[in-house]
């Protein structure tokens, strides 16, 4: 059964929730969620067995958080907003204290979040002293008659809705500025002079990985509550030495996020920015995923079999290979692939209106995670996983 698996999916990872194959709702758990934290090349033996299991208990720290708010009866997009939270706070992930320096030695804030069933959306790009991005970008939502604002304006409005502000030394981190210094020495670029405010050097010992990566940090959560409504948020620090105010992919709505309840999808992006705006990725693999919905050559109860019996472990070998002809699978898999055909790395998460979670991603790793009301919480960092 592996070989046939391992050789559909040798370009990139995919992976579904087990589930029925058909998408209707008296198959949907009560509540589903999933997270990433970022794609990139995360290969075996890189990681410390240290690093590893800090990452996995990082990430299901926030898959707990995110199960608590949908089991108690809390909203997709509450949900979306607690998780994110949780990540921006954490210095392992580029975002929020963990996020990575521009070239002028400033960090810089991107984050979207959108609403399925009403389609409204709120985005900024440019904060530096907003502790929770995210936060900022619901108000956009919720608060104001925009979908995106950036710099100084993004900032006056966070505050105006009494949003935390923090001083810009508190999202500074050892292993991010020192990325910074080898990424400007690399492009022969001169090196600004140490934020003010930060630790001394050597002060933040212990508290992240020292990893020299090459990961497109963002993190970004996808979830379906009990009303059946989706919501997908992402937030970011963008890419290490970006120049110019640059902008990725993150607060682009239909290119690093996007949901929709009519297509039955949620979606959250991370990788090689621009590529992923040039694809439109997001919204794309709900268009594709929505032209993959019927099955005419099998009927829905021979799908739902043939997918039980693999769930199973039945053989023969080509009974799994149903799983890679899921919607969702195929709009993830022809997303990314474009998206490599372009020149872009990086990977998606996207949730189903029937809590289905699917993973898709052209590089080595991605820190992802899932857990809905009647699966327990999982982790993976490889590809392989």
């Amino acid at each position: 059964m592996k070989t046939l698996l391992t050789a559909a999916v040798a370009a990139m990872t995919l992976f579904a929730l087990p589930a029925r194959a058909q998408e209707g709702a008296e198959d949907r758990p009560a509540w589903s969620l999933a997270l990433h934290g970022g794609a990139g090349v995360i290969e075996r033996g890189q990681l410390t067995p240290e690093q590893d299991a800090a990452y996995r208990a990082a990430l299901e720290a926030a898959l707990a958080v995110g199960a608590r708010v949908l089991e108690d009866g809390g909203s997709s997009l509450d949900a979306v907003e607690a998780v994110i939270q949780v990540l921006e706070d954490d210095p392992l992930f580029n975002a929020g204290r963990g996020a990575v320096f521009t070239a002028d030695g400033r960090i810089e804030h991107d984050a979207a979040i959108m609403d399925g069933p009403t389609l409204r959306a709120g985005a900024v790009a440019g904060l530096t002293r907003t502790r929770h991005p995210i936060s900022a970008a619901r108000a956009v939502m919720e608060r104001s008659p925009h979908v995106f604002l950036i710099g100084a304006g993004a900032e006056t409005f966070a505050r105006s809705q009494g949003l935390e502000e923090v001083d810009p030394s508190y999202f500074f981190t050892e292993r991010r500025w020192q990325g910074l210094v080898r990424q400007l020495e690399r492009d022969g670029l001169p090196v600004p002079a140490r934020p003010e405010g930060a630790p001394a050097p050597g002060a933040m010992a212990g508290v992240v990985p020292p990893l020299d990566e090459k990961k497109f940090g963002t993190v970004g959560v996808v979830a379906l509550d009990r009303e059946g409504r989706l919501a997908a948020g992402t937030s970011t620090g963008g890419m290490t030495g970006k120049r110019w105010g640059r902008v990725g992919d993150v607060p682009v709505i239909g290119a690093g996020t996007y949901a929709s309840n009519a297509e039955g999808c949620a979606v959250s992006a991370t990788g090689s920015g621009e590529y992923f705006i040039r694809a439109t990725v997001a919204r794309d693999i709900c268009a594709r995923k929505a032209a993959f919905e019927t099955y005419p050559e099998i009927g829905v109860a021979e799908l739902a079999r043939r997918t039980e019996a693999c769930e199973r472990g039945a053989p023969p070998d080509a009974v799994c290979m149903v799983h890679l002809q899921l919607p969702g699978h195929m709009a993830a898999q022809a997303e990314i692939a474009e998206v490599g055909t372009l020149g872009g790395e990086g990977g998606v998460i996207l949730m189903t209106r029937s809590g289905q979670v699917h993973y898709a991603m052209n590089t080595s790793g991605m820190y992802r995670g899932r857990v809905s009301a009647t699966s327990p919480a999982e982790v993976a960092i490889y590809a392989d996983e």
